[in-house]
């Protein structure tokens, strides 16, 4: 009896050690799983990560654009994004950009809805492929799309017409993202607000907006996808099948007239004298641009002029057309009517 009362203490007490044993190694065991996690990136490595985070951080506006271009410049990518203006239907755009193995820089713009419109570039020839149009190239350094090509690859040259501003980080579509804003030096033209990735630094979405702050239109990127080698599109592209590029630089004709007031940075960048196909009349014809906005001037005799002066604006547009008693003035343009208003009524002889 005795020997039994033995045998059940010492089985008591070994199921006791085996209890405590069990417990105490469950302290450890925790250890163990934490020790044997992914070690943790090399203090160097994190230290680079984190100065280069910080650096973006200290770039101002103008930098930030600047590195918006290198990466369009230099860069393989696809960008699905969607043009909105108020009172239309979204227009859904697919962008290429790829740096081919002979350093040729290629570029693709397709209209995603309708018929369809399609733009290829390659280097400095850029062809036009649109509905019921017979196909044509002209040279170009960028496709002429809805964002404005100089704030994609030389925004440098919109120094004079605008200031860059850096709002701070935020996020756009689920990105870190950098907000700026691009804002008229004269208050004479519409304003922008820009979100480039923090990251990559590419464009995730484009506003543009009036002067009291109120959106016009908005570009949002809705995919973007960059690649290591080139999309295969350009790779089907038959080189010799595209139309042989037009040198579209004629001879200027001497206008006599002069515009004397243009918003600043705004400068001449074509003329021409056109006649009209329905009605035969002769129009004088000059395009200026900051690199943000073009508009058009045209100058007509006053005996081929409308009945009555008129002020439209259609989305983006201004559409302003005046006579002086001795010429028509035609304004075309995504500026505010009163500056397109500043413009006709400056317009004047030649050399006074």
């Amino acid at each position: 009896m005795q020997a039994l009362f033995d045998v059940k203490q010492r089985t008591a007490r070994a199921v006791r050690l085996l209890f405590l044993t069990t417990l105490i190694s469950c302290v450890p065991a925790t250890l163990v799983a934490q020790e044997d996690s992914p070690a943790p990136e090399p203090e160097a490595d994190q230290s680079e990560a984190a100065g280069a985070k910080l650096q973006r951080q200290n770039l101002n506006g103008l930098e930030w654009l600047e590195r918006l271009a290198e990466i369009n410049r230099k860069s393989n990518f696809e960008v699905s994004f969607v043009l909105t203006r108020a009172g239309q239907e979204m227009t859904p755009y697919l962008w290429r950009h790829a740096v081919l193995e002979d350093g040729l820089e290629a570029e693709q713009l397709n209209l995603q809805n309708g018929p369809g419109q399609e733009m290829i570039r390659l280097g400095n020839v850029v062809s036009v492929f649109e509905p019921d149009v017979q196909p044509y190239s002209i040279y170009a350094s960028a496709i002429s799309g809805p964002l404005p090509s100089d704030l994609l690859y030389n925004p440098s040259a919109l120094a004079d017409a605008y200031q860059f501003i850096t709002i701070g980080r935020t996020r756009v579509s689920g990105r870190a993202a950098q907000q700026l804003r691009i804002v008229s030096r004269d208050n004479k033209r519409y304003n922008y607000q820009v979100w480039l990735d923090e990251e990559t630094g590419m464009l995730l979405k484009l506003d543009m907006v009036d002067l009291q702050g109120s959106l016009l239109e908005q570009i949002q990127v809705t995919a973007v996808n960059v690649s290591e080698q080139p999309s295969s599109y350009f790779s089907r592209i038959n080189r010799q099948a595209l139309p042989g590029a037009v040198a579209m630089t004629p001879k200027p004709r001497q206008h006599q007239w002069e515009v004397k007031f243009l918003p600043v940075g705004m400068e001449e960048i074509k003329r021409e004298t056109r006649r009209l196909a329905m009605t035969g009349q002769v129009v004088e014809y000059k395009l200026f641009s900051d690199g943000m906005v073009d508009v058009s001037v045209y100058v007509q005799p006053a005996q081929d002029s409308l009945d009555s002066d008129v002020v439209l604006r259609h989305s983006t547009n201004t559409f302003l057309s005046l006579s002086n008693g001795q010429v028509q003035i035609t304004i075309i343009g995504k500026i505010p009517p009163q500056t397109a208003y500043e413009i006709a009524h400056s317009i004047g002889a030649a050399g006074e």
